[in-house]
């Protein structure tokens, strides 16, 4: 059977400045790979993420995400891009001054959701799938770090991504709530979502088994 390639870089730079940070990726990711990015602090792994949304530009090589080449992009064409990934960001990025529900139903209709049942069926939808179905009315202070931390994974969920991108996911959370996360995480990639998560924790790639490249000395190797 062949499998649904999601990402494709060929021989892909990546620069911040004139500085290159990783040069000569190589990477293909499938619909339901779980894919850990390791590597030091600066290594490159926010970096590598960051352009697969089209936050920073392929300085050379063939970088595709879904039908999209990168390199070159419209601008236009970037927010449909990003409709179809998920994004998990390590310090939530939650907007404090309303409730989980209402965090949830500003990003859905920021991409065009329109009738508020189907929004309330689908926030809901997503609630139950991270398991925080009985959170809606509470305010993101009012959430642990863990459970914010679910509430932004559902965040992701919302438009039914094929890719989840998580960037260090697990750096603001004890070891216990941390290695919840990234259960949940291999949960849903289990059930066909791709999951490439960034990381400089071991134990929780040792506990919970995926593909791993490294971000070292500008090169992304297979391990």
């Amino acid at each position: 059977m062949v499998q649904e390639q999601l990402v494709n870089y060929s021989n892909v730079q990546l620069n911040r400045e004139e500085n290159i940070i990783l040069r000569n990726i190589n990477l293909t990711v499938n619909r339901g790979d779980f894919l850990y990015i390791i590597g030091k602090v600066g290594s490159g792994k926010s970096t590598l993420m960051k352009s697969m949304y089209a936050e920073l530009p392929i300085g050379e090589g063939s970088a595709r995400v879904f039908d999209y080449e990168l390199a070159g992009l419209k601008p236009r064409l970037i927010p449909f891009l990003r409709r179809k990934i998920g994004i998990v960001f390590q310090d939530f990025q939650l907007l404090i001054d309303r409730t989980v529900e209402k965090n949830l139903e500003f990003v859905l209709r920021a991409t065009g959701w329109k009738n508020r049942r189907e929004i309330r069926d689908r926030i809901n939808e997503v609630l139950v799938q991270v398991g925080m179905q009985n959170k809606t009315y509470k305010m993101p202070h009012e959430l642990s770090g863990g459970e914010q931390q679910r509430v932004v994974i559902a965040r992701a969920l919302l438009n039914s991504p094929a890719l989840i991108l998580a960037d260090e996911p697990t750096g603001n959370l004890d070891p216990e709530t941390g290695s919840q996360i990234v259960a949940l995480l291999q949960e849903i990639s289990g059930r066909g979502t791709a999951v490439i998560m960034s990381t400089h924790n071991y134990s929780i790639v040792q506990a919970f088994p995926g593909k791993i490249m490294r971000c070292e000395n500008t090169s992304l190797i297979p391990m």
